[in-house]
């Protein structure tokens, strides 16, 4: 069972799980989901479960109903611009979700007689300030957004329900990773989609906030693999997922617009106060060791790679919509 099953993470898990041979089911709250009628188009071998992460009744009948074998609690108020705005409604979604969720499964006998594994998507913004460079598995915490505060929660209560009642729960500690599939409102497909635009003549100028913070970007295809690997190990452990290289905004949206073949990036990009943040985490860059040593894991589309494949998506979309394809 997948909550979060219709963001970027979900929907590439489902497809991996799915050629595994695994039957997925993807938890959707309220009826009237506008990406409900997406996940039926896209992935027609899922089946939708209501539920809320705000309403633990909800999460123990999808787990009376579905009776799964793993977990993967990826649904979050995941926008952290958002969750400056929104506070509360993160705390609630993005940190006490993860408490009922485990709770649910302690209710439902996730340990001895329906052992029940539990994957917790925790986020590099959970280093936020960071105290050192790369961030690793040991590395303490200093959030910078209501999201982070949320996310560490969300981590802290997955390790003592692991320890408290000896579910087998873990976090993946995923840096920032990309798609085609990522939202909109996220910087990175904000510039794609906008250099995609600009290449076809549809607008002029992308507005951004601060180009300057720098992230360890991946694709999201290569990190919901390690997802499945740590369900699959005898014991659950927490692991740091990334590449270990970093780059400015500014360099993807420098790479962005060389690779749609568009000279003098600048002319085209403004900046904009009210996109900066609150509170800014101006470095994050993770060390992967332990996956790499433990899970076998590595990633295998690199920046460019990552950049190339968001950009061709996005001109292919916008062609589409303007009746240029």
């Amino acid at each position: 069972m997948i909550t979060g099953i219709t963001g970027q993470d979900g929907r590439y898990l489902a497809e991996l799980l799915n050629s595994k041979g695994y039957e997925v089911f993807g938890l959707v709250k309220g009826q009237n989901n506008p990406r409900v009628e997406l996940i039926g188009q896209e992935l027609p071998f899922v089946e939708l479960v209501s539920g809320d992460l705000q309403d633990l009744p909800s999460l123990v009948a999808a787990l009376e109903q579905t009776q799964p074998h793993e977990v993967y609690n990826l649904a979050a108020i995941s926008f952290v611009a958002l969750s400056f705005k929104q506070a509360e409604l993160t705390a609630n979604v993005t940190g006490l979700g993860v408490l009922r969720m485990l709770e649910a499964i302690r209710m439902a006998g996730g340990s001895q007689n329906n052992p029940i594994r539990f994957y917790q998507a925790s986020s590099s913004e959970m280093f936020g300030k960071v105290r050192e460079t790369p961030q690793r598995e040991t590395t303490p915490f200093y959030p910078r957004s209501p999201y982070g505060v949320a996310k560490v929660f969300g981590h802290d209560i997955t390790v003592n329900y692991r320890d408290s009642y000896g579910l087998y729960a873990c976090s993946g500690i995923l840096f920032n990773h990309e798609s085609p599939r990522r939202g909109l409102e996220f910087v990175t497909r904000k510039i794609t989609n906008a250099v995609a635009r600009i290449k076809l003549g549809l607008q002029d100028t992308l507005v951004l906030g601060d180009l300057e913070p720098r992230r360890d970007w991946g694709f999201a295809g290569d990190y919901v693999q390690a997802m499945w690997q740590m369900l699959q190990r005898d014991e659950p452990e927490d692991f740091v997922i990334a590449t270990g290289k970093t780059h400015r905004v500014r360099d993807f949206v420098a790479a962005a617009f060389t690779h749609a073949g568009i000279e003098d990036w600048e002319r085209h990009v403004t900046q904009d106060p009210r996109f900066f943040r609150p509170a800014e985490v101006d470095l994050l860059v993770g060390d992967a060791t332990k996956a790499h040593e433990k899970l076998g894991w590595k990633p295998e589309v690199d920046f460019d790679q990552l950049v190339a494949m968001m950009v061709d998506n996005d001109i292919e979309v916008e062609s589409r919509k303007a009746g240029l394809a």
